[in-house]
């Protein structure tokens, strides 16, 4: 179990598990999971971390498929600038492993934004915590889960 997973389950949150044999020589670990598990990529959301200009740590989940808009994640954050965090910060403050990072049960509790994309679908998945393991849930399970702010972040 990851902490990703401990969280769902003391919560009683409805979600499903997905694993698949994870290839260390996958050039994206979110495409190798909608691949792996026959997904839509577009419903299949990474967890990434940005840094803004006072050093706060920021959660972005946005579709394997796209890209995260640091302007528009800094606009939703209401901070002047955001850029990636530091990998090694990402991993400190989150407890997973990159490629691992889950949104959910994470070490110190980040201000999480969502991707707006991401409300229309019955259900998502998202990183359990490891690499080769998802988590299948609603937006809004996620959102509850991780205070989080639906904004379009994203990028296609």
């Amino acid at each position: 179990m990851t902490p990703a997973l401990d969280l769902l389950k003391k919560v009683r949150a409805e979600h499903r598990i997905h694993s698949y044999e994870h290839d260390p020589k996958a050039a994206s670990y979110g495409l190798e999971a909608a691949e792996k598990l026959s997904l839509d990529p577009a419903q299949v959301f990474k967890t990434l971390l940005a840094s803004s200009e006072k050093g706060e740590l920021l959660v972005a989940v946005v579709p394997v498929v796209g890209s995260l808009d640091l302007k528009a994640l800094a606009h939703a954050a209401g901070v002047k600038k955001a850029e990636m965090a530091d990998p090694a910060a990402a991993q400190r403050a989150t407890g997973y492993l990159l490629g691992g990072i889950s949104p959910l049960g994470q070490k110190k509790r980040l201000r999480t934004f969502i991707d707006n994309s991401a409300q229309p679908f019955a259900s998502i998945f998202v990183s359990a915590g490891r690499r080769g393991l998802e988590v299948e849930l609603s937006a809004a399970v996620l959102a509850e889960h991780t205070q989080a702010k639906f904004a379009d972040i994203g990028r296609d």
